[in-house]
């Protein structure tokens, strides 16, 4: 088995999902007390959304292609971003290191064509819902993607950052993106892109009437096929 790096703390709320998915689909394959190769670097979350609300990409990104370049140096033989916002800076961690970038709207793109399905709706940051480098890399795979309108935006946001980053789940929340789904879904999304790493902490398939696709375990799930892909 490779090794899988993993740029996490964005939250470690859903960075120590991660963790697990991966030890549990590790053994899921090789079966007894088998589990995952990885090593993490986990940021100061507070650094990186003092960034990102500043604008300040390049430097958040030059942070994560730092935790890459120690991620290639520790032995990591592929890296994964733990966070779909983050994706904003990809290209820049990618170009740090020689060591292969997993990204995570090509992962889940690809389960959404795997289900036959061309338009879906998008849940997520802001900057992930209002800004091109997430929703045009889902277009590139020929998917149609829908977000909510400004109110909806706002709220997804707003539970983001202020409960479910904090590991606060509560009942409102839930109902709030279940009514927020509802719309997608009338609107004509035949999925629902979870494209926040922390949103499966707080809905999941009993809260759509249509697929849910989400980005956490769809990306765990393709970092252990690669690393296990060379035997």
């Amino acid at each position: 088995m490779r090794t899988i790096g993993l740029i996490g703390g964005m939250s470690w709320e859903s960075t120590a999902q991660y963790y697990r998915l991966l030890n549990e689909l590790t053994r899921e394959r090789l079966g007894g007390l088998h589990s995952a190769k990885c090593v993490l670097y986990s940021v100061d979350f507070a650094e990186i959304e003092r960034l990102q609300a500043a604008g300040r990409w390049a430097e958040a990104g030059e942070v994560l292609a730092g935790a890459a370049r120690a991620l290639a140096a520790a032995g990591a033989d592929l890296l994964l971003i733990c966070t779909n916002t983050m994706h904003k800076v990809a290209d820049q961690v990618a170009a740090a290191v020689d060591v292969p970038l997993l990204h995570l709207a090509d992962t889940t793109a690809a389960a959404v064509r795997a289900a036959g399905l061309r338009r879906v709706g998008l849940l997520g940051t802001a900057f992930t819902m209002e800004q091109d480098f997430y929703r045009g890399r889902l277009a590139g795979h020929g998917l149609e993607v829908l977000v909510p309108d400004a109110p909806g935006r706002e709220l997804v946001h707003r539970v983001i950052y202020q409960e479910l980053c904090l590991g606060v789940v509560r009942e409102e929340s839930r109902a709030a993106y279940r009514e927020v789904i509802a719309g997608l879904v009338a609107r004509g999304a035949e999925g629902v892109v979870l494209g926040c790493t922390e949103i499966e902490l707080l809905v999941g398939p009993a809260d759509s009437p249509v697929p849910l696709f989400p980005t956490t375990a769809l990306h765990a799930r393709a970092a252990v096929d690669a690393a296990l892909a060379d035997g």
